[in-house]
């Protein structure tokens, strides 16, 4: 249902929304596009069962274009569902059973009919005609009308409740067997329930210690308190690294336990409690020498470390090496390390239960939160400010004008209990002192500025006003990344460059945990025009393949989708989302710098070096990205010193060409083929064919042809053959497929060689069973080379470097169009083809030039005798891949002239070409928009 409106929104030049339920959550999810909507709208609501809070009508009123309208007939109530969008030449409407609600529009199973008229016609008349009705009997919106509705509102009015999360029984069998349970005051959830099966697993199986991984936010504490509760030790201690978080973590052993008063010990300063069932520690003061001396180390026989990814420091393995507990358990949000200290070797790489931010934000463990990337201020020179700017740019007061603006467009209306990130402590403060003298949606600002040199006890009390509501703003510049619990934050805002994912996730998980009338956060982060901007949607959407392209098509289907992770949203303007673009398209993710970083976070993980599958089946680096840095994986390995040895001439040659032909997955047929033949014995190509039918893979002749001469290498140019040591991989002798006998040897041979040859193969297969068609097809929105396509349609031969755009191949009845949309400036003006998408089904293209609507490769087009298949991609910065678009059908030929280099007019054929299915708005929107140029080199 979102995608439904905001796809209408975009399209409309006025809407009426008729709906009697709005939650500010929905409105969160539509801002971006009502934000960038140049029409006039409407929305009639109601104060119906005194659903809609007053904080939910600030946020109506606060829409710019909109007029909102409340229904107040006496004695009908107020129920519609209706979504009524006027185009200049038609209108369509959404009616239904869907509220303007976040799980409305994302996740209850709803029912709603869209349906399109013509202007004038009976139904759109009938819904004008209800919608005026409703209009006479309603009041506009104004400040003045919330103030007297919030005076009788209360939650505790209202007749229905609004939409929760269902609750989910924790009460399963493996849970009601453990000890412990009788008298818990709180049951874990699904997701607790898992891990705490998991960490019993390890210890049952005689480990005795391991690490958690939980994204911030997700109840770490909560889970060992559970965990603790289950086992029922004699003696626990808790760590953690700050003083003022011990007195959260007692309190939630206090809410999972049933902890008694005198049960409770602390260890921090002066107070040396020991002699208690659960002590809390600080770090800094048990791991003192003369006070860890004292401590026999088997008197703890549970023990558990928050953040333990601090553990590297000497305080810490100090403690660890000191104790003896029967169990060690750390927890810990982010266990990647850049001092190249082993967090996993620390726990003997156990990691029974991992949640990483995506998870947790679909298992609805935390609140969603709906991202705005926003353009940062401009000058009137055309230069964005930035963290090296002069501190008098930063605090201008057009800068400030510009922060405020993006406040009451983004920002919570009713109450706001936000945090702000900037750069500098002098523009902290200077900052704090501005803002103290502004208002926002309509209320004098408060807020305070904070840094690492205020005292611990100011941070406290600075912290309590915050949660209190006495301040709407904490202005900070290095504290807040981790190790403070503020559930009550509902707004963060980046005022500063993005410099890593890590931060960033860190920062926006300050406002992710659930609180009381908390339904989500929003996070408002101004852009600059930084080279790092490619590292937000690596952070946003927890991707850590180093693939640009995967990056890429991961930001155009969240941008069609209007939502990631359950109920969460990410969005830019125009500006700040070309900016994240143009940087991800200029840096070299897959530098060996970054290569061996990830390696270095696997190799740690498994206490060993990793192979390809590990990168795939963790969701780490993409397998091919890292395969391919040196032509094969073995010698990226022999190159970073974990193999002494490179591969033999053959091995390698064979090894580069699995990971540049058939790694990638896109097929499975030639992987799956070599996968059957390591068996050791041969097959015929009639049970090779009843084995990929057995597979649910595409099995017809040609397809089997087209597997045979890639594996001879007869498909390959001279070049590639060459490259790949003219070696064919499975010998076509007769109907029977085998290894040639070099091969076969070369197995049987080299150790070494058959495992980095069977680690590809599964790999592959792999990657072919979760990132592609399985079936051997060409998929719609997925992405291919030129070379994929000839192999994918089954040519006899790879001509990608002859393709010029299309070719007609009449071997294979096929013919592949490539369209890069927005040409560079050096190509020639006779192949400056001026195609055109005119919507997401329809593209106006050209020829190449010196054609006619006789020449026969034309004709073959222009007749649909033949299959056509359009491809494309934006421009030439995104590579080598297109993205595949379907199916296409040509109509409306005619014969044109362009423009050669020589000044005279040469023939062209135009056209346009008609998808099967239209193209997701999203990657239409990302297609056809000429990039932003920028305000400043």
């Amino acid at each position: 249902m979102l995608r439904a409106i905001r796809h209408e929104i975009v399209r409309a030049e006025r809407f009426t929304f008729s709906v009697a339920f709005i939650t500010p959550g929905a409105l969160a999810l539509l801002k971006q596009a009502l934000v960038d909507f140049r029409g006039s709208g409407v929305i009639v609501t109601s104060t119906y069962l005194n659903f809609n809070a007053p904080d939910t009508f600030r946020e109506l009123l606060g829409l710019k274009g909109v007029e909102v309208f409340v229904h107040h007939e006496v004695g009908k109530g107020f129920h519609p569902k209706g979504y009524l969008f006027e185009q200049p030449e038609s209108s369509t409407a959404i009616i239904g059973s869907s509220n303007l609600t976040a799980r409305a529009l994302l996740q209850n199973q709803e029912w709603n009919l869209r349906f399109s008229a013509l202007p004038g016609g009976d139904i759109v008349e009938q819904l004008r005609r209800a919608i005026s009705g409703q209009m006479q009997s309603s009041v506009p919106l104004t400040s003045e009308w919330i103030a007297a509705y919030e005076a009788h509102y209360s939650r505790s009015d209202r007749n229905v409740v609004a939409e929760m999360p269902p609750l989910v029984s924790a009460a399963e069998d493996w849970w009601e067997e453990k000890p412990g349970r009788s008298g818990a005051l709180i049951l874990p959830n699904v997701m607790q329930v898992d891990a705490l099966r998991a960490i019993d697993e390890v210890r049952a199986a005689g480990e005795r210690r391991a690490v958690v991984i939980s994204a911030t936010g997700t109840g770490k504490t909560i889970l060992s308190a559970l965990d603790v509760r289950a086992t029922d030790p004699k003696r626990v201690l808790f760590v953690v690294h700050r003083e003022q978080i011990l007195d959260a973590a007692i309190e939630a052993f206090r809410q999972v336990i049933g902890v008694a008063e005198r049960d409770i010990g602390k260890f921090v300063g002066t107070r040396k409690e020991l002699d208690r069932k659960y002590v809390f520690a600080t770090i800094q003061s048990i791991s003192r020498p003369e006070n860890l001396g004292a401590i026999d180390p088997a008197h703890f026989d549970y023990v558990l470390i928050d953040e333990v990814h601090r553990a590297g420091a000497q305080s810490y393995r100090r403690l660890i090496e000191h104790l003896e507990p029967d169990f060690l358990l750390g927890l810990t949000a982010t266990p990647e390390r850049t001092d190249d200290f082993n967090v996993f070797e620390l726990f003997d790489f156990n990691v029974p239960y991992e949640i990483r931010l995506q998870a947790a934000l679909e298992a609805d463990m935390l609140v969603p939160f709906h991202y705005y990337g926003v353009t940062d201020y401009v000058d009137e020179t055309g230069e964005t400010v930035n963290d090296v700017s002069d501190l008098t740019r930063l605090i201008a007061e057009e800068r400030v004008a510009h922060l405020l603006a993006a406040l009451e467009r983004y920002g919570h209306a009713g109450p706001t209990r936000g945090l702000i990130f900037c750069s500098r402590r002098e523009e902290a403060a200077e900052l704090s002192r501005l803002l103290n003298g502004a208002d926002s949606h309509g209320k004098r600002l408060r807020t305070r500025a904070l840094s690492g040199l205020d005292a611990v006890e100011t941070r406290a009390k600075v912290v309590a006003d915050l949660e209190r509501g006495e301040l709407d703003y904490i202005i900070t510049v290095d504290i807040f990344n981790e190790g403070i619990d503020i559930p009550s934050v509902n707004q963060v805002v980046m005022l500063r460059q993005t410099q890593s994912s890590i931060v960033f996730t860190q920062q926006l998980g300050r406002g992710l945990r659930k609180a009381a009338g908390k339904d989500h956060l929003r996070v408002i982060d101004f852009i600059g025009n930084y080279a790092n901007n490619y590292l937000i949607p690596i952070a946003l959407l927890g991707d850590s393949s180093l693939n640009k392209d995967v990056i890429r098509q991961k930001l155009i289907q969240v941008d069609e989708a209007g939502a990631i992770s359950g109920l969460s949203s990410i969005n830019f303007d125009r500006i700040s989302r070309d900016r994240v673009l143009q940087s991800l398209s200029a840096v070299s993710l897959d530098s060996m710098k970054n290569l061996k970083s990830a390696f270095l976070e696997m190799e740690q993980r498994l206490g060993a070096p990793p192979k390809l599958l590990d990168f795939a089946r963790f969701e780490a680096v993409d397998p091919v990205v890292i395969a391919t840095k040196r032509r094969n994986y073995w010698q990226l390995l022999h190159t970073m010193k974990r193999e002494s040895e490179a591969p033999a001439e053959l091995a390698n040659a064979v090894l580069n060409f699995l990971s540049a032909e058939l790694l990638n997955g896109k097929r499975p047929h030639e992987l799956l083929l070599l996968k059957e033949l390591l068996g050791g014995r041969y097959m015929t190509r009639a049970e090779y064919r009843i084995f990929l039918a057995m597979q649910g893979c595409v099995n017809d002749a040609a397809t089997l042809d087209s597997v045979q001469r890639v594996l001879s290498l007869e498909f390959f140019t001279v070049s590639e053959r060459q490259k790949y040591g003219n070696q064919e991989l499975v010998n076509f002798k007769g109907e029977n497929f085998a290894f040639p006998a070099v091969i076969a040897d070369l197995l049987v041979a080299d150790p070494k060689f058959r495992a980095h040859f069977e680690d590809a193969i599964e790999t592959g297969l792999y990657l072919a069973r979760h990132r592609f068609n399985w079936t051997g097809e060409l998929e719609v929105g997925r992405q291919y080379s030129r070379k994929d396509v000839c192999r994918l349609l089954n040519w006899n031969s790879n001509e990608y470097s002859t393709i010029y755009g299309y070719k007609v191949d009449f071997s294979s009845n096929s013919c592949p169009i490539f369209v890069t949309y927005h040409k560079a400036d050096h190509v020639s003006e006779s192949t400056q083809y001026g195609d055109e998408f005119l919507d997401p089904a329809t593209l106006r293209w050209f020829t190449r030039s010196r054609r006619t609507l006789q020449s026969s490769e034309v004709k073959s087009i222009v007749e649909n005798a033949i299959p056509l298949h359009l491809f494309a991609k934006k421009d030439d910065a995104e590579g080598l891949d297109f993205t595949y678009l379907g199916r296409a059908e040509s109509r409306e030929p005619v014969q044109e002239q362009m423009p050669g280099g020589d000044g005279k007019m040469l023939n062209v054929v135009t056209m346009k070409l008609a998808l099967e299915s239209p193209m997701d708005e999203g990657l239409y929107r990302y297609l056809v928009t000429s990039e932003y140029a920028g305000l400043e080199a």
